[in-house]
């Protein structure tokens, strides 16, 4: 009998799916904990041990002109003065069901996920995210269509080419798009078609809801700039896995029993080669959510990228911390959702 007529191994398959999902979803709730309290003890732990004072952090909020009672003030309602553990506790209270502070003599509820308020502007610091995200993650979700798409089909080729001139400038090419930082060609690019030869007026952000036809647009050259990098990197990745992949016995097998060898390619070859590729994939789409700082900069995207320079300069400590959870949240995000397509891939994952 078939396992597929079999329903005690079909109920065996599906608990195995849920018991990995779970796995996976538990593993990411903890490591997001992890990051969680990493990332309050940078900020709030370290300085006490490096010899900062409750009151030196409160003054960040009043600003330079502070008196004692201000900052007396606003340590307690802050709950500076409360043991570190209880400080954390009451951060990630915050980020699930929100938190309220008092400045002056008014209470302000801030709604879950709450990162606080920012030192130098006292505004809730997730609304102020919120306006960043969609710009990183346009950004991220452009260039990641391109560097797949043009780094998988440049590593193919060059792989069944190998050693002939197409597949050594393709070679050249990816090693010039490693070698060159993402400032250098963004600047190029900026100098070329905007500048130089005015095939764009200006690099702004439109909103994909507004147009999404100006959104492609104006995110043409920044999409670019990030996906010569990442596709140069993907092409190598993939030309190595197809050239060990092609070599396999079944790969002759596949060949000797009369298959078309775009159906060989496509379908035995390919497959296997893409499973690091899948990996990498999910780990470098979730980090460039969150750190498109360079491509951010060099084309005055207000993305989560550049927001998160501009508060490291002004040592915004809410801000810098809600971006490193944001970043952190779409990374384990992706590597999460990595996890479950390999398991949709390799039915042995499952049971792992």
């Amino acid at each position: 009998m078939a396992a597929a007529d079999d329903p005690a191994a079909a109920t065996r398959g599906r608990t195995a799916v849920a018991a990995y999902i779970l796995r996976r979803v538990m593993g990411a709730v903890l490591l997001l904990l992890v990051v969680s309290a990493v990332t309050f003890a940078i900020f709030f732990l370290v300085p006490r041990l490096g010899g900062q004072t409750a009151d030196q952090l409160a003054t960040q909020y009043v600003g330079k002109d502070a008196n004692p009672e201000s900052v007396a003030a606003i340590k307690q309602n802050l709950g500076l003065d409360l043991p570190v553990y209880e400080q954390y506790w009451n951060f990630i209270k915050g980020i699930v069901a929100g938190a309220d502070y008092r400045f002056g003599p008014d209470a302000t509820h801030c709604s879950a996920p709450c990162f606080g308020y920012s030192f130098k502007n006292h505004v809730e610091v997730w609304p102020q995210l919120l306006e960043r995200i969609p710009v990183s993650l346009s950004l991220a979700v452009g260039a990641a269509v391109i560097w797949v798409v043009f780094g998988v089909m440049t590593g193919v080729v060059s792989a069944l080419r190998k050693g002939k001139p197409i597949d050594r400038a393709a070679m050249f090419i990816a090693l010039a798009g490693v070698s060159l930082p993402i400032f250098f060609t963004g600047q190029i690019l900026l100098a070329l078609f905007v500048y130089e030869i005015p095939i764009w007026d200006s690099v702004d952000y439109v909103p994909f809801t507004e147009n999404p036809a100006e959104w492609a647009w104006h995110l043409v050259l920044p999409w670019v700039s990030l996906a010569f990098l990442f596709s140069a990197l993907y092409a190598r990745l993939t030309r190595a896995g197809m050239l060990e992949t092609m070599s396999e016995d079944y790969i002759r097998t596949a060949r000797a029993k009369g298959l078309k060898e775009t159906t060989v390619v496509a379908k035995h070859g390919l497959r296997s080669a893409l499973t690091p590729i899948v990996t990498i994939f999910g780990m470098d789409f979730g980090i460039l959510i969150g750190s498109a700082v360079l491509t951010e900069t060099v084309f005055s995207l207000q993305g989560i990228g550049a927001y998160a320079i501009q508060s490291i300069q002004t040592n915004d400590l809410p801000i810098i911390m809600g971006v490193t959870m944001v970043a952190a949240f779409f990374i384990v995000f992706c590597n999460l959702i990595v996890d479950l397509v390999y398991a949709a891939i390799d039915p042995r994952v499952r049971y792992s």
